[in-house]
């Protein structure tokens, strides 16, 4: 067995190592780093696409119960004049924006109307574009469509 002494030769002077026994270590070494940053990438990889999906599902709830709002208002228009003929958007505009409160445009919302029939048309607009379901209409007969499914839209 060596004998290893454990004070430096007379006239040495002992070494001192940033890892000394005793010591406190300071910071955050490279690999701790690497795992922190892969570990928010693997979250925000997972994180991001849920809030993306979130928020087009949330703008598309908005559409539709403007759409609904305003079937409402076109038969509560026919029941008075026994037409839709003649019914518009507050102010009198051919289309409006969902949503309604400001803010960038989802929705575009337009309308057909005749003697006894309308359809409502909300057309994806700006990001909206990205979501399955496309555009989405509304008759008098409360017939929905859109480009998905109408379980997955409506």
């Amino acid at each position: 067995m060596i004998d290893v002494p454990s004070s430096p030769a007379p006239g040495a002077t002992a070494m001192r190592t940033p890892f000394m026994a005793g010591r406190l270590a300071r910071g955050f070494s490279l690999i701790e780093l690497m795992i922190v940053v892969a570990v928010v990438a693997i979250l925000a990889a997972i994180a991001y696409p849920n809030y993306s999906a979130h928020v087009l599902k949330s703008r598309r709830a908005q559409a539709k119960a403007d759409l609904v709002e305003y079937a409402q208002l076109a038969e509560r228009y026919h029941t008075i004049n026994n037409t839709y003929v003649g019914f518009t958007f507050p102010g009198g505009a051919e289309s409006i924006n969902s949503p309604r409160e400001g803010g960038t445009a989802a929705y575009t919302l337009s309308m057909e109307t005749g003697q006894s029939t309308f359809t409502f048309t909300a057309a994806a607009a700006n990001a909206q574009t990205k979501d399955k379901c496309g555009d989405l209409t509304l008759n008098q007969a409360n017939v929905k469509t859109s480009q998905a499914t109408l379980s997955d839209c409506w």
